[in-house]
């Protein structure tokens, strides 16, 4: 047995072990955030890191987040914004994605790199030019708005994070779906796609958290209180002078449960993904 194949299982560990400290670390606040959610406001300025006690709980939060405020429409607007923006940056990212991996034509290298800017460059400092386009298009207050800005955000990522995945596809494979009378759209749908599923989701994670926690836009864009997103809602709990802590933290403990639950339905995936090639 080779010192390879010997040491391949010590690695795996020593893998596994960063991925949970890495996990703990992630999570802590995400605790804390939802125990303090659970206190009255005294105990979570006198005690944060106690579990609350009969003596300390208290739901005043989350009656106030759920007597002020219509939240129920706030975290369907969030929702569809997130699950739209995904779905629109995963198909045309990953069919920018094939294109650039597939094709050999002139500038090719040139166009990928064109596409990759949009990772070096912040949306954010063209704010006010797509504001104004919002505006002359009448798509201010609408969903429609925050799904186009985060779906342009987030293809550069996708393009650069696809490509190099369906690089790895066997040519092999594709050309003996052609053999067989397959179009370009049924190789990239039927053997690329499956193929690429744990990019795919590294992808989706990577392009839900900074949507589902955005504040800019949905404040620039969208802040009527028919658009509101769920983390635009939250602020009106946080005033000048006097902050109502016990609505905040229950406000984003409730926010923080869908996108957990997004994350697990990714978590294999993206673990596949981002230690594909790590372990031999």
């Amino acid at each position: 047995m080779s010192n390879r194949a010997r040491t391949s299982p010590i690695r795996t560990g020593l893998i596994h072990l960063a991925l949970a400290g890495y996990t703990l670390v992630a999570i802590f606040p995400v605790f804390l955030t939802i125990i303090n959610s659970f206190k009255d406001r005294n105990a979570i300025f006198r005690s944060p890191m106690q579990i609350p006690t009969p003596s300390t709980f208290s739901l005043v939060g989350y009656n106030t987040v759920l007597g002020q405020g219509d939240f129920a429409v706030y975290f369907q607007n969030s929702f569809i914004v997130t699950i739209m923006a995904i779905f629109l940056v995963l198909l045309f990212g990953a069919m920018a994605a094939f294109a650039l991996s597939e094709y050999r034509f002139r500038g090719n290298t040139l166009m990928g790199l064109y596409m990759a800017i949009g990772i070096m460059i912040p949306i954010r400092l063209g704010t006010v030019a797509i504001l104004q386009g919002m505006v002359a298009a009448g798509l201010v207050n609408t969903l429609t708005a925050l799904i186009l800005v985060y779906t342009a955000q987030g293809i550069p990522l996708a393009i650069f994070i696809l490509s190099e995945f369906m690089r790895t596809v066997s040519d092999d494979l594709k050309n003996a779906g052609r053999i067989d009378g397959l179009s370009e759209y049924a190789i990239f749908f039927r053997l690329v796609l499956p193929l690429v599923r744990p990019a795919m989701a590294t992808v989706a994670v990577f392009t839900m958290i900074p949507i589902w926690n955005d504040l800019w836009f949905p404040l620039i864009l969208a802040p009527s209180e028919a658009t509101k997103t769920v983390t635009l809602g939250s602020q009106i709990f946080i005033g000048q002078f006097v902050t109502n802590w016990n609505a905040v933290l229950a406000a984003l403990s409730l926010a923080i449960l869908p996108i957990l639950v997004l994350y697990v339905i990714f978590s294999r995936q993206l673990i596949r993904g981002i230690t594909s090639g790590a372990v031999k």
